[in-house]
């Protein structure tokens, strides 16, 4: 039977998945006789809109050339031809067809009544029901959307923002031999893989179709990596292309963390044992002694382009022109018109013969930023291109901002949030909790962090282990994760203090970048654990105010797993404790 249908099967067009689901997997009864807006063009779209454009300025040239014959001649405006009121019919027609987005909105508007089934969201409702999911969001069943659904447990998917209402029409879902037949095409390449999502309508269905395509292809098995229970379409446009399932990292919780007399419970998603064990211990010691105390020094994202001159004589012309006082704001208002958020603080240059280096830093509220910035770069670059025609822009980023990269002017002026936390730690904590003595610590952090980084040449690198806990509690919340390169730079500082009794630890860390509104931060999983650190979303108070936060917490969390690493290295329980949990007994042969 099976042999029997395959080889009655037809391959597939481009109609075929035009009449696929457009969301949720499923088709209406209705979608294969549902009319469109170019139904009503009896011409292809292409000339349609050409002659809608001729016509437009054609008839405007006529008006104002019949205008200014009348100025001229002291003609009475009203007093029209024949050929000036065709003129003013099809001005305002063509006015119309291109008002409505080259006609097809106003066209399908007048043939087709809209359906209370088929509304669309505008952007203030989208904006406002996006508000309203956020706010309600912490009620769900289960917060991370790559739980598996169970009886007890139910995952109520994040509302799809302009999802189209077809609640009360009959489904016929597609066959698994539509499916097949799909998955053919796109072996054989009549496909592209990246396009499933716009012929089909339906991520989690081209996730699906994508994933076997794959496998056929390698001839490899995917049989590890989960497909179900993943929300698809919150990924779409902004997170991931191409998906063929998703990777399950432990989330694990150190604390509470008391800072800045708040306690804090840190989300770290890592699969190297021990490390959250340890940084729980940190923090165990912190708020033994009281708690620690963070402050944000500096806050300011930022973008260098790279343009090029004839002469360096003229690189040195625009710098000047850039540092100079007097016209740093009419600069700050062109960068600053592109974003609500987004305030030119500084403009720092630095020339390497003919080619200028423009270092933009600028406030960007509570997300990271990197788009923000480039928006206002791209503004001012723009205007300099009119006010010094010779420039040449060889690319908006010229690696001087620098992202992404161990860099020593990030280490230097800072990028992101610049952080420094300390705490200081009693005697009788240092002895019950990190099994060690002051004087032991504060020489392996002279010896280690201090004058054993200065030997390796290292680069922002004078800690123990800040990347550790920097990439775990990134991952957990959403955060870019290469970021870490950079938002890593720390140098852990220790000394013995009151009369050599106490411990005195600080972290300053120059250039934290993390956001809590855009990218992975929207997704279910790292919402929750925002969420858990009470900086979810943007800041309805002050802008900015969750995502300096989210830094000092970050610096917080560093600042214990140091604290505790060196007690361990320092007793040298290292070795033993890494033995105990971060190595399986399973016999994986088996």
């Amino acid at each position: 039977m099976a042999a029997a249908a395959a080889s009655h099967r037809r391959p597939v067009k481009d109609s075929d998945l035009q009449k696929m689901p457009a969301k949720g997997g499923h088709t209406t009864l209705s979608d294969s006789a549902k009319p469109t807006a170019t139904d009503a063009v009896p011409l292809p779209l292409y000339i349609t809109n050409t002659v809608f454009f001729t016509l437009f300025f054609s008839v405007v040239y006529f008006l104002l050339l019949r205008w200014r014959e009348k100025i001229r001649n002291s003609t009475p405006l009203h007093v029209v031809t024949l050929s000036e009121i065709s003129a003013i019919v099809v001005f305002f027609a063509s006015f119309i067809y291109l008002l409505g987005f080259f006609g097809l909105g106003f066209v399908q508007s007048l043939i087709i009544p809209r359906s209370s089934h088929d509304e669309i969201l505008d952007d203030d409702e989208i904006i406002e029901d996006f508000d309203q999911m956020m706010l309600k969001e912490d009620s769900r069943a289960a917060p991370c959307a790559a739980a598996p659904p169970t009886d007890a447990c139910k995952i109520s998917s994040p509302k799809p923002i302009k999802k189209i209402v077809d609640d009360f029409l009959p489904v016929v879902p597609l066959s698994p031999e539509e499916d097949e037949e799909i998955v053919k095409s796109v072996v054989e390449g009549k496909i592209p893989s990246y396009a499933l999502e716009s012929k089909l309508g339906d991520c989690r269905r081209a996730a699906a179709i994508r994933r076997e395509a794959l496998q056929r292809t390698t001839g490899k098995s995917l049989d590890g990596l989960p497909l179900e229970g993943f929300n698809y379409e919150a990924i779409l446009g902004q997170c991931c292309e191409m998906p063929v399932g998703y990777v399950q990292i432990p989330v694990g919780i150190a604390g509470p963390l008391l800072m800045n007399g708040v306690e804090y419970s840190v989300p770290m998603a890592t699969t190297e044992g021990c490390l959250v064990a340890s940084t729980n211990r940190g923090c165990k010691a912190i708020y033994a002694s009281g708690g620690a105390t963070s402050i944000i020094m500096k806050d300011g994202m930022t973008r260098a382009p790279v343009v090029r001159f004839g002469t360096a004589k003229r690189a040195a012309e625009l710098k000047f022109f850039l540092e100079n006082p007097l016209n740093f704001e009419s600069l700050s208002q062109l960068f600053n018109s592109s974003s609500r958020f987004g305030r030119l603080q500084n403009i720092k240059c630095a020339v390497a013969g003919k080619n200028l280096y423009m270092r933009f830093c600028c406030t960007t509220g509570d997300a990271m930023g990197m788009n923000m910035v480039s928006k206002g770069v791209q503004n001012v670059l723009d205007f300099l291109n009119k006010e010094f025609p010779d420039m040449d822009v060889i690319g908006i980023s010229g690696n001087y901002c620098s992202d992404k990269k161990p860099a020593a002017v990030n280490w230097i002026e800072g990028r992101g949030k610049s952080v420094v936390c300390e705490a200081t730690i009693p005697e009788e904590v240092v002895k019950k909790v990190l099994k060690t003595d002051v004087a032991s610590l504060v020489e392996l952090n002279m010896l280690k962090n201090l004058t054993g980084s200065a030997m390796a040449g290292a680069l922002g690198g004078f800690n123990a282990h800040a990347s550790n806990i920097v990439s775990a509690v990134y991952i957990a919340t959403g955060q870019d994760p290469a970021q870490n390169v950079e938002s890593s730079h720390c140098i852990t500082m220790v000394e013995a203090v009151n009369g050599g009794k106490d411990l005195h630890i600080s972290v300053t860390m120059p250039s934290i970048e993390v956001g809590t509104v855009g990218g992975g931060t929207q997704l279910a999983s790292q919402s929750a654990c925002l969420n858990l650190l009470g900086v979810k979303g943007a800041s309805k108070e002050v802008p900015g105010a969750n995502a300096r936060l989210l830094a000092t917490i970050v610096a917080g969390s560093v600042l214990a797993g140091e604290l505790s690493l060196m007690s361990a290295i320092a007793a040298g329980q290292l070795v033993k404790s890494h033995m105990k949990y971060n190595r399986s007994t399973k016999d994986v042969r088996k």
